[in-house]
This record gives structure tokens, sequence and C-alpha cells, in this order.
């Protein structure tokens, strides 16, 4: 098996350390320091469920990788429509694209055969067709992720917690090339269930994420402070009902209590979500696929949703604020 780490950031490297300790042929591609350390040490993974370093190939140019089986995508969201040119290398006609991204994904819609919205495009992910044109949809293996990572030192990666990477279908089902994939995974040391519904999946971290992402970069709160908080908890459970409404009404039926998901997100501790984590470093925020998203399909499927769409509104702004303040030398 040819594995392709394109993003190769705290979770891709994780991954792909653990694909390489399993005995696949791994390609690691990242950039600056990150690289460099890759390249000298390997991966050094420091975990509470025993610390190793693997020793897969890493470069800046997939141009010497070629095709390979698959490829791990471990960008963010935002990032897939410019990604064309690293990814166009590593294709070949069987290639799967496993995207490991938070909220909705740009294949949403695609496959539901009989459904109202079949292969309806998602504006938010997929901008004029601007990410599909260069992900083809055919290719695609959804991943849910259930696993907290993040990079210590350059080359060094600290495995918080969690280990799960759900995936599955686009079209539902349980195809030979996500049983293959799984089983690697699996070898590696890491938790992989074939999913044969995986938006039930998706539906389910998308309540944390949906809520608790753009309140924290908000407030700047960790997730335990924002649980602890009255009012903020209140919201962050009405942006969960919210969310689960339009679910249901998209087709899915996420099997879990709000307020076990609540309580989940209070055991993590005082945790700094992705984006609050992004705003600190000056980065984009992933609000599209996390939010936006979501809101979009609360309008195709005539959902009111007053607190996600006014938090949306709220986080919309700081996000067009904040990248105005960037430098951009």
């Amino acid at each position: 098996m040819r594995v392709a780490v394109l993003g190769a950031g705290a979770i891709g490297a994780y991954v792909g350390a653990a694909l390489h300790r399993a005995g696949a042929e791994v390609h690691l591609v990242a950039r600056g320091p990150h690289l460099a350390a890759l390249k000298a040490h390997g991966v050094r993974v420091l975990s509470p469920r025993g610390d190793f370093t693997a020793h897969p190939h890493a470069t800046d140019d997939p141009g010497v990788v070629g095709e390979v089986d698959y490829v791990f995508l471990g960008l963010k969201a935002h990032g897939y429509a410019s990604a064309g040119p690293l990814l166009a290398p590593l294709l070949g006609p069987d290639t799967a694209v496993v995207a490991a991204q938070n909220g909705i994904p740009w294949w949403y819609f695609h496959g539901l055969a009989g459904h109202p919205l079949e292969n309806r495009r998602i504006e938010a992910v997929d901008p004029g067709g601007a990410v599909s044109a260069v992900l083809d949809t055919r290719r695609a293996i959804g991943c849910v992720v259930y696993c907290s990572t993040e990079i210590e030192a350059p080359g060094v990666i600290r495995h918080l917690e969690g280990t799960r990477f759900s995936i599955g279908e686009p079209a539902g089902g349980v195809s030979e090339r996500c049983r293959a994939l799984s089983e690697a995974m699996v070898a590696g040391g890491l938790k992989c269930p074939v999913e044969p519904n995986l938006r039930d999946d998706i539906w389910i971290k998308l309540m944390g994420n949906v809520a608790f992402n753009p309140l924290s970069a908000l407030t700047r709160a960790t997730m335990a402070e924002i649980c602890a908080h009255q009012d903020t908890r209140e919201l962050v459970a009405t942006m969960m009902a919210e969310t689960v409404a339009i679910a249901r009404a998209a087709g899915s039926s996420p099997e879990m209590s709000i307020e076990k998901r609540i309580d989940g997100a209070r055991r993590v501790g005082h945790h700094k979500t992705s984006m609050l984590q992004d705003l600190e470093a000056g980065k984009t925020l992933e609000i599209d696929a996390i939010i936006g998203a979501v809101v979009e399909i609360a309008d195709l499927t005539r959902i009111p949703a007053p607190a996600l769409r006014n938090v949306y509104a709220a986080i919309d702004l700081l996000n067009r604020t904040t990248a105005a303040t960037v430098p951009t030398a």
C-alpha cells in the first residue's frame, strides 16, 4: 500500500507514522522547519499509549512521490481548492482521497440516491465548484477524526487523546478500499471503523465543533470554561439542538444526547479548540466547513436556527477583521 500524506501536520504526521509502523509505504508532504526535522529524524510520537519513532519518506515535492493508492489530506478545508498542483502528481486512476476534515465535507450530498438534495453543491465548502474540480467526489473517502494531537516541536507530535478515525463511502456501504485502509490503520495501532453511514458520525462530532469552536474564538475561553459558564453552556445546548434538527431535516440521525455531548467536552478540560489556536496564531479560521455549511443546509431544509446564524455572523466578522490586520509580507 502506497500512501501520501498531503499536509503532514499534527494529525497527518501521526497517521503517517502509524501507517509506516504497520508496513505501508508512506510519503509525508510537508514544508519548513517541520519538513527539515522529518527528513533528519523522522516522526517522533509522544503518547500516553507509548512513544515511538517512524522514518517515512518526507518531501515538499509530490512529483517525486508519484501515484499512490491513498492520499490522506491533512489540510484545513479552506485549503482544498488551491491544492490541485500538489495533488495532481499523486493521483492514479484508482487513487482514493481521504479527507480528514472538520465539519461538513464538500461531497456531503454526493451519492445520496433518491434524496431531495442529491448531488447538491454546498457553496460554503465548494464555492462555485472550486473544490470538486480539484477533488473528484468519486475519489472521496470520508473521515471523522476523534483524535487530538499537536506539533510540540518540528518533527515531534504530541498525541493527547483518542485514536479513532471513522471512515466511509459517500454513497454508503462498505467498500474494499475502505476495508483495506481500515486494516492498515488498525495494524498501525489506530481505531478505524468503516461506517456504512458516515454522515451520522459527521453530525455527532459537528454537534461539538459547531458550538465550541466559534464560541472559543469569540470568547478566548477553553472548553471547560465555556461549559462552566451557565449562559454559554445554555448557548452551546441551543446550538447543538439546532444542529440536530438540521441533521434530521437533511436525512441523518445523530444518536447522542446533547447533555452527553456537552459533558464529553467538559471532561476534555482546559483545551483550546483548533479555531482558537488558529486565531492566536494569526491563521484563517475554518468557519465555512464548521458552521457556514451548517447554516447553508439550514436554509436548504428550512430550519430557522437563530442561534447558529447569530454566532456565524459574529465569527465571520471576526475572521474578516482579523485577516485584514495580518501583515501580508
